[in-house]
């Protein structure tokens, strides 16, 4: 399990949805959200913001810096 999965199922608890309630509300399927709370490793971000955007909180990726 990953930080991000984590951390999405601990939030989805404590605000006391199941899973259906997290994918209805965040606009994203079922299917998505549990493979988000399996830690799936390739994911598309603006989905994941969607759910995250229900917690208050955002993912950005890193910006890379040439050498």
């Amino acid at each position: 399990m990953t930080t991000l999965s984590k951390y999405v199922k601990q939030k989805r608890k404590q605000f006391g949805l199941t899973q259906v309630d997290l994918s209805q509300k965040s606009g994203v399927g079922l299917r998505f959200v549990r493979e988000l709370e399996q830690g799936k490793p390739s994911l598309r971000l603006d989905k994941v913001n969607q759910v995250l955007a229900l917690f208050g909180a955002e993912m950005a990726p890193q910006k890379c810096v040439k050498p």
